[in-house]
């Protein structure tokens, strides 16, 4: 029990440093999360995801950050390249992969699929905000790529 007990308590260390790592995307997320509660704050949960995207682009443009929406992102099968692709729904400033969902409430999958976005486009960090929450805040997911995670923890662990 002690043993089980010990390692939920380094995951959830690991969870909190990640959300506190300084990293050099940090102030990009926080212009995105603060452009989405300005979203949320005038129109509130409960709308399709399309609606939120619109909106978000039309905070971006407006506060001057820029994004790309639906980039196309290739699957590569055993080194061939597939004629599927996905469609990311939002980047921002080449930096962070953004997936808007407005859902009751967010699954695994969900994470899953941000995770899996970053691999493929290889940027730092995702965020997977749900707007079906009554504070946005809430509705935050920041999934940090570990290999950013563990060199932060290295260069702390030097200090």
């Amino acid at each position: 029990m002690l043993l089980a007990r010990d390692s939920m308590r380094e995951r959830c260390l690991l969870c909190v440093k990640a959300m506190l790592i300084d990293a050099s995307f940090n102030p990009t997320t926080k212009r995105i999360i603060d452009a989405a509660v300005e979203v949320h704050r005038h129109i509130g949960p409960g709308l399709l995801e399309s609606t939120y995207l619109e909106c978000l682009e039309s905070e971006f443009a407006d506060r001057r950050i820029r994004f790309e929406r639906e980039r196309a992102v290739p699957i590569i099968y055993k080194g061939k390249r597939l004629r599927k692709t996905y469609k990311l729904d939002l980047v921002i400033e080449d930096l962070v992969v953004v997936e808007v969902k407005s859902v009751a409430a967010v699954l695994g999958i969900h994470e899953a699929q941000v995770i899996t976005y970053r691999k493929l486009t290889d940027h730092p960090v995702g965020l997977l905000i749900n707007f079906n929450v009554e504070r946005l805040i809430d509705g935050v997911h920041r999934l940090v790529n570990p290999k950013v995670l563990s060199k932060t923890l290295r260069n702390d662990a030097k200090k």
